[in-house]
């Protein structure tokens, strides 16, 4: 669980959703540019404070959090 050391959960900083350490930027965010078809390198050009680990961290992240998601059948 790599991405433990650049994501942050405060809930003084974007209502307490998931953002890279350091930034304002959310887990979310990341992952919206992805499913628009943002390729890494468009996504660090355009948020230079960002790195690639920063983004995988953000995917690695979300993964996780899938994988821990039950579901009932009613």
């Amino acid at each position: 669980m790599k991405y433990r050391d650049r994501i942050e959960i405060n809930p003084e900083i974007l209502v307490g959703k998931p953002i890279i350490k350091g930034t304002r930027i959310s887990v979310e965010f990341i992952l919206e540019f992805l499913a628009n078809g943002w390729d890494i390198e468009k996504i660090l050009k355009n948020y230079p404070q960002l790195t690639k680990k920063d983004i995988i961290a953000a995917i690695e992240y979300s993964l996780e959090i899938l994988k821990e998601e039950k579901i009932y059948a009613i």
